[in-house]
């Protein structure tokens, strides 16, 4: 397995691309909360709360990453109420690849149709 960091954005004020909250808690930090309360895949996932994904519209916001030489995946449109196992899921997926690319067929289904972007490796 590959490290892998686990970004949940803390400021996302969307669920699952709904209305936007007016006030804390906001479902980005309900997400992180989510998350930090179940068992991370095999020790190598590290969760990384950042303030800001830039993806508002498409709220809650993770996404993954390996290092400099692997592919990030952004995913939105999460629920913090239904989709932290099938992050967990896939973030094991992740770690497992030498190149960062989850295949799509073992991917879970909530998490792959809600990719918004894959970031190629640096170098």
């Amino acid at each position: 397995m590959t490290e892998t960091t686990l970004i949940v954005c803390t400021t996302c004020r969307r669920a699952a691309g709904g209305p936007p909250a007016t006030r804390a808690p906001w479902p980005g930090t309900d997400m992180l909360e989510a998350l930090e309360s179940r068992e991370l895949p095999e020790g190598v996932v590290t969760l990384r709360p950042v303030q800001c994904l830039c993806a508002c519209a498409k709220g809650c916001t993770v996404a993954l990453s390996g290092g400099p030489e692997r592919w990030t995946y952004v995913y939105g449109g999460l629920d913090p109420a239904k989709h932290p196992d099938d992050i967990l899921k896939a973030a094991a997926i992740y770690a497992e690849t030498a190149d960062g690319i989850i295949p799509w067929a073992d991917a879970p289904t909530e998490i792959r149709t809600r990719a918004v972007a894959r970031i190629p490796p640096q170098a």
